[in-house]
């Protein structure tokens, strides 16, 4: 290596090399100030779509509660059933794991976001296993039912589709021993009650993690603000 190119060497740059290093200066601030730029709210994913809307059910400790009385925060909002399987419980604990991660990074923005969980099987799912369930997960996390009837008319509004799959003939208390199917979902929504993005959730046919936690906060952080 000549020695005057090497880190060593004495050699001043000339005015045209600064005007260059000056150039690659204020293009490289450019580049990482337009990858910190958020994307508007009326990009989201889901942004116009109808989804969502106002009803009325009641939560773990047998208070009525309205979608509308959470206007102005963010919201998760995943319909699922206490009794599921192999779904619902790691869905949950992937959401809160994430939205704990978020908590712990941005608390001020994570304060925004309500999480919720609607049941598709009050029957089984009264206030005291839905209190159960939700403790499990996160301490702000809503856990609401209703009648056959609103539970209807609330997944309609959001796009959900489930139904009850009778168990098997000489099955064990058939009348509780049933599952129920159901769209596998998990939705942001935004301050103003409309949808922004679905949160990723996992695949269970398969070996990826696609619903981890960090892809979650992921999420969270793309549209919280």
């Amino acid at each position: 290596m000549n020695k005057n190119n090497h880190m060593g060497s004495s050699q001043k740059p000339n005015n045209r090399s600064l005007k260059n290093i000056a150039l690659t200066a204020l293009f490289s601030m450019f580049v990482i100030g337009c990858g910190n730029e958020q994307i508007p709210l009326s990009d989201a994913p889901l942004a116009g779509a109808t989804i969502g809307g106002d009803f009325t059910l009641t939560d773990q400790n047998g208070q009525a509660r309205t979608y509308k009385e959470f206007d102005g925060q963010y919201r998760i909002v995943y319909f699922g059933y206490t009794s599921c399987p192999d779904i619902c419980s790691p869905d949950m604990q992937n959401l809160m794991a994430g939205l704990i991660e978020f908590e712990n990074d941005e608390a001020e923005l994570a304060a925004k976001i309500q999480p919720i969980f609607i049941s598709i099987d009050p029957k089984r799912d009264t206030a005291d296993i839905l209190k159960q369930f939700t403790a499990a997960f996160h301490p702000r996390l809503i856990g609401l039912s209703g009648s056959d009837e609103e539970t209807a008319q609330t997944a309609k509004k959001f796009a959900v589709i489930y139904n009850k799959v009778e168990p098997t003939e000489g099955a064990v208390d058939p009348e509780n021993n049933y599952l129920m199917a159901h769209s596998q979902l998990a939705y942001l929504m935004a301050p103003d009650g409309l949808p922004l993005a679905l949160l990723p959730l996992d695949d269970p046919n398969t070996e990826i993690d696609e619903g981890s936690p960090k892809l979650v906060m992921q999420e969270l952080v793309k549209w919280v603000r």
